[in-house]
């Protein structure tokens, strides 16, 4: 019986594959009869001039496939849908924000291909590296809408002042605010993607007391918006779900907060290199301790990590080189909605917070502020006794800095 079970799970599982592959095929098919949009080297010609060879785009291929929980037999897919990028135009509003996000993927010391796969979209409108300014910028937005009524993805960044507030955010010589701008330009777009922790859910322009009426994309149009949370995002996931929607024609399986969840499907604390940390009780009491020299977990000075969901750990920023909690600063929740009012003290932890963790809740973690207490011998998660002592006295706050008097006679006395 176990075997029947297994086979028809896996038969399941194989059907499955193959109407995707079908899907993705008929989609490429679609794409490969379209004209190309842009003039100039095509994309094989770019890889040569930015010195990328085949074989690392197609390991990056690979890498993006299995990032978005793709199996390894559509990578090759994936590559042609990044060879077919040019076939889909792209309108990039800036509404109101930093830049960080867009400077996050296009300012790198070196190109990378997430770098060099953003330049070889059909980027019909980006403010920060359009040559146009004024009327003519005007102009160019109205004619890419206007040219590519359906079939444009419109990706904005930043939040967007509503209502009676929406003179905050006024643009350009005919003195349209954001809130019109974006839209208008959503009523023609074939998908809408949020980039970064402002235009997904407000960011700090939304941070209380919000006085400019500051909304995520979300709340100013009707249409599905793909939110790609981060303050910034990574690279990897604002490229892949581009390819996943240029791939298959359709918005990825989003979660509760509208983010993919092949990026933002489980915890910073599920995939941190200092879990085990967390589970033996090794906690960093205060910032260049010698805890913090060792790598013990940033918890107890105010890791956001098992609240927050991203592959931050998996990514990383700087070229995929190193993320805050690698560089010895705890997650700040930035991927969550309204982290700037709910995440704060930000080296501090939250009190009395549940959080939802593996086995339906009933991880080792259930709570942030019982750690491990209630479900210890359930889960045969070890902690240190250290940690459970802190837990029974409830102090969460972070300890004060002693001075060396203080650090003399503690040591005294302890002798």
């Amino acid at each position: 019986m176990v075997n029947a079970g297994v086979s028809k799970h896996t038969r399941g599982e194989e059907g499955q594959r193959r109407k995707l592959d079908a899907q993705a095929e008929k989609r490429l098919q679609e794409l490969r009869a379209m004209p190309s949009l842009k003039s100039g080297p095509t994309f094989s010609e770019k890889l040569k001039e930015r010195g990328i060879s085949r074989r690392q785009f197609m390991q990056w291929a690979a890498t993006i496939t299995a990032a978005m929980s793709l199996p390894v037999t559509f990578t090759r897919r994936v590559a042609e849908a990044a060879e077919l990028l040019d076939r889909i135009p792209v309108i990039y509003l800036h509404m109101a924000e930093c830049t960080g996000c867009s400077e996050s993927l296009l300012r790198t010391d070196s190109p990378t291909l997430e770098s060099l796969i953003f330049d070889y979209l059909s980027l019909e409108y980006h403010e920060t590296i359009m040559a146009a300014s004024g009327w003519q910028a005007e102009e160019n937005l109205e004619r890419a809408m206007d040219v590519h009524q359906g079939k444009y993805i419109l990706m904005v960044e930043g939040a967007v002042p509503a209502g009676r507030d929406s003179f905050y955010l006024t643009i350009g010589p005919h003195a349209h605010t954001g809130e019109s701008i974006v839209k208008k330009a959503a009523d023609g777009a074939a998908a809408v993607i949020a980039v970064g922790a402002c235009a997904t859910y407000g960011g700090i322009q939304a941070a209380r007391p919000n006085p400019t009426n500051a909304r995520p994309v979300s709340k100013i149009i009707s249409k599905a918006v793909i939110n790609i949370a981060g303050c910034p995002p990574s690279e990897s996931n604002i490229v892949g779900t581009i390819l996943h929607y240029i791939l298959f024609g359709t918005l990825p399986a989003l979660d509760s907060f509208g983010r993919p969840r092949w990026a933002y499907g489980m915890r910073v604390h599920d995939m941190c290199e200092r879990r085990g940390r967390f589970d033996a009780g090794e906690f960093v009491q205060r910032f260049g301790d010698d805890g913090a020299r060792r790598g013990y977990c940033l918890y107890r000075v105010g890791c956001k990590g098992p609240y927050t969901f991203n592959n931050c750990a998996i990514e990383r920023f700087n070229q995929h080189t190193s993320w805050p909690v690698q560089a010895g600063h705890g997650c700040i929740g930035c991927s969550e909605p309204n982290f700037w009012d709910t995440m704060a003290p930000y080296e501090e932890p939250r009190k009395d917070h549940l959080y939802s963790g593996v086995f339906g809740g009933m991880g080792a973690d259930a709570t942030a502020d019982k750690i491990g207490i209630a479900l210890l011998t359930a889960t045969a998660v070890g902690i240190g006794a250290h940690a459970v002592y802190s837990v029974v006295q409830g102090n969460f706050r972070n300890p004060k800095v002693l001075d060396h008097e203080d650090e003399t006679k503690t040591s005294a006395d302890s002798k």
